[in-house]
């Protein structure tokens, strides 16, 4: 049956078991997360010599996978196998592959973990394992959370760390990052594990543990073009092109096509009221007001041709054009047009 990642990783803490587990989709973060907790906890240092197996997809066939699973555990309950980047199966797109998947989740080893680790891809669900599957093992199918999702994700993070975060170092955070999730959790634990107690995390630490300039970031150049500060984009961007390892093209374009959606929609809702507004562009309330000066400076035409702007600006950013244009002339370029 389909879960949440929540919901599994709940059970297995409550060491509810199932025989099979299916973890699947376009988000690694959470299959790595569910598939380390069964490795790490599951078993005893001392049942693991003898019980648990983790193979990778590219080294077995489904017939070895599933003789791992078939065989009784030694002086322990259950065993573990665990089958990492399992998309690799030489046969698990096969018809006998899939045949003999098919055959064991109908009859599995009740002593045994199975979880298959599947990663950037789903099973097809038209065909016979992709609508067993569901139905005979615990199946997690993950998805890229969309960038207005990111911050909620980020604040949602840092809280279940014991810690409490400004608005403003949640939004450095998702901006710079993006929505990576493992690079996002990883960037988060390497700045607690600084602090000894449980603070509120500002732009300030951000700046100082994560790397992300406090002044010179993609959330800042957001505010400057809410305004038309022509200076202060000129100066990150400027910034950005000395320093375009720590500041790549892309995320950018992507952040500002968001922004700029985010003001369309503002010019098309008749209920400009704060809360609703923050309900519309799915944004902490703390931010909304930036949004409705911006829908003041920006005409809807203009906006409608930054759109366009930007999406010309990442096709370029991606060689689509084949322009010789550098990542910094390309931005600049666009910076100049969205403002003007």
């Amino acid at each position: 049956m389909a879960n949440t990642p929540d919901q599994v990783l709940g059970e297995i803490k409550q060491k509810k078991y199932a025989p099979v587990y299916f973890l699947q989709g376009e988000e690694t973060y959470y299959i790595d997360l569910i598939a380390d907790y069964i490795e790490d906890h599951v078993l005893t240092e001392t049942e693991k010599g003898f019980n648990q197996t983790v193979v990778y997809g590219r080294d077995v066939s489904m017939s070895d996978v599933l003789t791992h699973a078939r065989r009784f555990p030694m002086m322990s309950e259950r065993q573990v196998v665990i089958v990492k980047e399992a998309q690799q199966i030489g046969d698990i797109n096969k018809e006998q592959g899939q045949k003999l998947l098919i055959d064991y989740l109908n009859n599995p080893a009740a002593t045994t973990l199975l979880v298959f680790c599947h990663k950037k891809k789903t099973l097809d669900k038209r065909k016979a394992l992709g609508k067993l599957i569901d139905k005979k093992a615990v199946t997690v199918t993950t998805k890229k959370l969309y960038d207005n999702q990111v911050p909620t994700w980020v604040e949602s993070y840092i809280k279940r760390k014991g810690f409490e975060a400004t608005p403003k170092a949640i939004q450095m955070l998702a901006e710079s990052i993006g929505n990576d999730l493992e690079r996002l959790s990883n960037e988060i634990d390497k700045m607690l594990i600084n602090f000894k107690d449980k603070i509120k995390i500002d732009e300030s630490h951000v700046q100082k543990h994560v790397g992300i300039s406090k002044d010179y970031n993609v959330f800042e150049l957001q505010k400057a073009l809410m305004i038309k500060d022509v200076v202060k984009a000129n100066k990150i961007v400027n910034y950005f092109e000395s320093n375009p390892k720590n500041n790549p093209i892309i995320p950018i374009i992507a952040t500002l096509f968001s922004f700029y959606s985010k003001l369309l929609m503002v010019h098309g809702t008749k209920d400009r009221s704060e809360r609703n507004l923050a309900s519309v562009l799915r944004v902490n309330p703390y931010f909304v007001k930036d949004y409705i000066t911006a829908s003041r400076n920006y005409a809807l035409p203009q906006i409608i041709n930054n759109i366009h702007f930007i999406k010309t600006a990442d096709l370029k950013s991606k060689g689509v054009d084949n322009v010789s244009a550098t990542d910094g002339q390309v931005l600049k370029e666009l910076i100049f047009k969205l403002i003007h």
